[in-house]
């Protein structure tokens, strides 16, 4: 498995294990998976405290629990708090009684990593720091990020938070890769031109923060996954040839084309059939060549200025 710095602070795997479609999994299954992606080097999970309305830490917690062979001390368990139903919370409150909630469900004493998951319109940053304060100094958590945050939204966390953030999830993929976009159609007048983001990209790059690329085989709009798609034709003709090319499944060069970027992004798999997260994994070991990059850039649609 491919490691990089996290947050320029300790190395981590380059794929990380989304726990979102974990909750559907019962215990014994999800023992098998965590054990399919422990062994395949794969041992930092990604949880939040909506996923399955908790049971997907829930499950999880019971698994690990319940099988002495897996050591917590050789696991990373990150999760996010602040989506509320029909609205996010990030008060200093809420904060903290999510990650206790957490660590109940997840049966464990600490989370190597916490999230905001979501801005909040309402966010009191000094509260956001008094959590995380309060979060540190009892041991319940070691290290803080973000998610779909902007630049300028953390500056103003980074105000008054102490600790540093390492991280920023953040929705990427071939077709979804407006951050790239932005930074290429410079002066233009089409579409991906539009600075969505703040130049997230490059800000994460200059203050050693990570992104974690979330959906990553989603079309933009939420129209489904674009492998296999007629809505991206050309796109998957490309990658068809490249997988034949390598010999590895379509899903392994669709990932690996996140982890070609020098920002050495972390790559979120968000999947629960163990056969595809090892394709997933696989694209650790596989570096494509800049043509191959851009080849699979231009066949979504995004042009070359």
């Amino acid at each position: 498995m491919k490691q990089i710095q996290l947050g320029n602070t300790w190395s981590a795997p380059a794929v990380v294990v989304g726990c979102m479609r974990l909750g559907e999994l019962d215990s014994s299954r999800m023992n098998r998976f965590i054990h399919t992606a422990v062994e395949n080097g794969a041992n930092y999970f990604d949880h939040a405290d909506i996923y399955a309305d908790g049971n997907s830490e829930l499950v999880f917690g019971e698994a690990l629990s319940s099988d002495p062979s897996l050591s917590r001390e050789n696991l990373t368990i990150q999760s996010k708090c602040g989506i509320c139903k029909g609205f996010y919370d990030l008060s200093k409150e809420h904060i903290i009684q999510s990650v206790e909630q957490s660590l109940k469900r997840l049966k464990t004493d600490y989370l190597d990593v916490l999230l905001l998951h979501r801005p909040d319109a309402l966010v009191e940053p000094e509260e956001v720091a008094g959590a995380f304060d309060t979060l540190e100094h009892s041991g319940k958590v070691r290290y803080f990020g973000v998610s779909n945050h902007k630049p300028l939204q953390i500056e103003l966390l980074k105000k008054y938070v102490k600790q540093p953030l390492l991280i920023n999830q953040l929705q990427f993929s071939i077709p979804v890769s407006n951050m790239v976009a932005n930074g290429m159609e410079v002066n233009m007048e089409t579409d991906g031109a539009i600075d969505r983001d703040g130049s997230v990209l490059d800000y994460s790059r200059l203050h050693d923060i990570t992104i974690q690329a979330w959906s990553p085989f989603q079309m933009p709009n939420w129209k489904g996954c674009f492998l296999g798609s007629p809505d991206y034709a050309e796109l998957n003709q490309v990658i068809e040839a490249l997988s034949r090319r390598y010999g590895v499944s379509n899903t392994t060069i669709a990932a690996a084309w996140i982890l070609r970027h020098p920002a050495n992004m972390q790559i979120i798999s968000g999947t629960s059939n163990p056969e595809r997260l090892r394709e997933i994994i696989d694209a650790s070991s596989l570096s494509l060549s800049r043509e191959e990059w851009y080849r699979l850039y231009l066949a979504a649609g995004h042009p070359l200025p």
